[in-house]
C-alpha cells in the first residue's frame, strides 16, 4: 500500500514554522496542552503537522483571551470548542463595536480642535467614556450566552449613572452590614440574616431582572473569578461574605 510519510519537525524547527519560540512549546508541553506524539532516540521532541493544527488552536484561544488552563479541557472537547469560538466572536464583535465608538468621538474631537483651535472638553469627556466602558464591559460579556447579552442590551438604558451610583451604595452598605453579622457571628437562619440576603437577592434582581439566563452567566462570572483581569479583582466579593449569603440563603429555602 502506498502511504505518504508523515513530515515531522525538531522543536526548532516547528517553533520557526509556528511562529513561537521553543521556550513556549515546553511550557505547553509541561502543561500537557501541547505533547509532541513522538520522541527521537536521543530524546529530543519531534512534531508532526497533527500538532502543529493543534498549536494553531491553542494559538488562537489565546489571542481570544482563555487561560492556558482552560484551553486544554476545551480542545478536548469540540462541542466546547465550538461554543466557545462563538462566544469569544461576540466578545470580539461588541469590543469592535466600542472601539468604533471611540474612534467617532476621537475624529470629532481633532475635527473640534481643527475649527475652532480650542478645545471642546466634551469630546474629550465622551472618549474617556467610552474607555471607560469598554475596560469595564468587555472582559464580562464572554460569560453571557448570545440570548443574555441581548436581554442585557435591552437593559441598558434603565442604568444610568445615578442609578449605577445608588446600586454601588447599596452594594457597599450591604457587605458593610454581612462583615457586621459575621464579626457577631450571626447565625445564617436568623431574621438578621435572612434580612440581608433578602437585600442580596434584590440587588442581584436589579441587575438580572429576574431572568435565568442572565443569572446564570453571573454565576459563571462569579464561579471564574480566579481569572478575573487583575483591575477587576478589587471587586471580587470576599469569601467568607460569599459563603455567609449562600448559608443564608439555603437556610432559607433558597439558593
Amino acid at each position: 500500500m502506498n502511504t505518504k510519510q508523515m513530515k515531522t519537525y525538531h522543536a526548532q524547527q516547528f517553533a520557526e514554522l509556528a511562529g513561537v519560540t521553543v521556550r513556549a512549546l515546553h511550557y505547553y508541553d509541561r502543561l500537557t496542552l501541547l505533547k509532541p506524539r513522538h520522541r527521537a532516540l536521543n530524546g529530543y521532541r519531534v512534531y508532526s503537522d497533527a500538532d502543529l493544527g493543534r498549536l494553531e488552536q491553542i494559538v488562537v484561544l489565546k489571542f481570544l483571551g482563555l487561560p492556558l488552563k482552560q484551553i486544554r479541557s476545551v480542545l478536548d472537547d469540540q462541542s466546547t470548542l465550538c461554543e466557545t469560538l462563538r462566544r469569544q466572536s461576540r466578545v470580539l464583535l461588541e469590543k469592535r463595536r466600542q472601539l468604533d465608538g471611540a474612534i467617532r468621538a476621537i475624529e470629532s474631537a481633532e475635527k473640534s480642535l481643527r475649527s475652532r483651535r480650542a478645545p471642546d472638553w466634551e469630546f474629550f469627556k465622551q472618549i474617556l467614556k467610552e474607555i471607560e466602558m469598554q475596560n469595564d464591559t468587555d472582559w464580562m460579556m464572554k460569560y453571557y450566552s448570545e440570548e443574555a447579552r441581548a436581554k442585557i442590551e435591552k437593559r441598558k438604558p434603565l442604568w444610568n449613572p445615578e442609578m449605577q451610583a445608588q446600586v454601588t451604595r447599596d452594594w457597599n452598605q450591604l457587605f458593610a452590614d454581612i462583615e457586621a453579622a459575621l464579626a457577631c457571628d450571626a447565625d445564617p437562619a436568623s431574621a438578621k440574616a435572612q434580612a440581608l440576603a433578602a437585600r442580596w437577592r434584590k440587588l442581584v434582581q436589579g441587575f438580572t431582572g429576574g431572568d435565568p439566563e442572565i443569572q446564570k452567566g453571573l454565576n459563571a462570572m462569579s464561579a471564574d473569578s480566579a481569572n478575573w483581569p487583575k483591575a477587576a479583582r478589587k471587586y471580587r466579593i470576599r469569601p467568607a461574605i460569599q459563603a455567609f449569603i449562600v448559608k443564608a440563603m439555603k437556610a432559607g429555602g433558597t439558593r
